[in-house]
């Protein structure tokens, strides 16, 4: 970083974390960055084996490995309308999940993080209607139609330990792009609870794609989220950054 740093720790949950990437990447990305894991969903983590009890993760801070790992861009319009930058080291989403993550965020964690964030879902859900989106892949390859979601995912695990990326690799230059189709209430029920299993992804509506690339547009602006943090709409466009992150993990 500017100042010279080394090593950043944060300390937090995934948000902490992706207000930190973001601050390491701006500052020019010369720092390896740690996380000792206090929040709601803690989804970072699982990916990389990094442990939440907190002795231990201060070890793997010290001590551990260092892993270079890519991370998302994404351009999207802000809540005053203005086109905005911001980096997400996990797993970003248009459409439903905005949502869920504003409601899960606005909860008592009292719960922990699954139970908040599966609540969060069921309440979302069953007030939400799906809509027409278009998605265009790097290259060209678009789908269209009536959705509820599209997932765009560095990681494995989002909202809570729900394993929505199952094959997702964060070292490959592509994201894993989920897209879960026109799904009534009654997928619904058959399909969520597989969504900790990674088996959701077998549903004749959803369908992954691979790509380093991706755009999102609607006729009615969809709410937008990075690392489960609430950060404006469509328009917007993912794209991958090769390399771009230090982190530390157990050796």
């Amino acid at each position: 970083m500017r100042e010279g740093a080394e090593l950043v720790v944060a300390v937090g949950g995934d948000g902490t974390l992706n207000e930190t990437v973001n601050g390491v990447l701006r500052a020019g990305g010369g720092a390896t960055v740690a996380t000792l894991p206090i929040g709601t969903g803690m989804d970072f983590v699982r990916t990389y084996g990094i442990p939440t009890r907190f002795d231990d993760a201060v070890r793997v801070a010290v001590d551990g490995a260092v892993r270079t790992i890519d991370v998302g861009r994404v351009r999207y319009r802000s809540w005053a309308g203005t086109e905005e930058e911001r980096f997400f080291d996990n797993v970003s989403s248009a459409g439903m999940s905005g949502a869920v993550a504003q409601r899960a965020n606005a909860m008592s964690k009292a719960l922990g993080g699954r139970a908040t964030f599966f609540y969060a879902l069921v309440r979302v859900f069953f007030e939400w209607e799906n809509t027409e989106v278009v998605v265009t892949l790097d290259g060209g390859e678009q789908r269209a139609g009536r959705m509820h979601d599209v997932i765009v995912a560095n990681g494995i695990w989002h909202g809570g330990a729900m394993k929505l990326a199952p094959a997702a690799s964060p070292e490959d230059g592509l994201f894993d792009v989920v897209l879960i189709g026109d799904i009534t209430k009654a997928d619904f029920v058959r399909t969520a609870p597989k969504l900790y299993s990674g088996t959701y992804l077998a549903h004749p509506k959803i369908e992954t794609l691979r790509s380093s690339g991706v755009s999102v547009a609607a006729p009615q602006p969809l709410q937008i989220e990075l690392d489960g943090e609430q950060v404006g709409t469509t328009p917007a466009r993912w794209q991958v950054v090769p390399g771009a992150l230090r982190v530390r993990v157990p050796g």
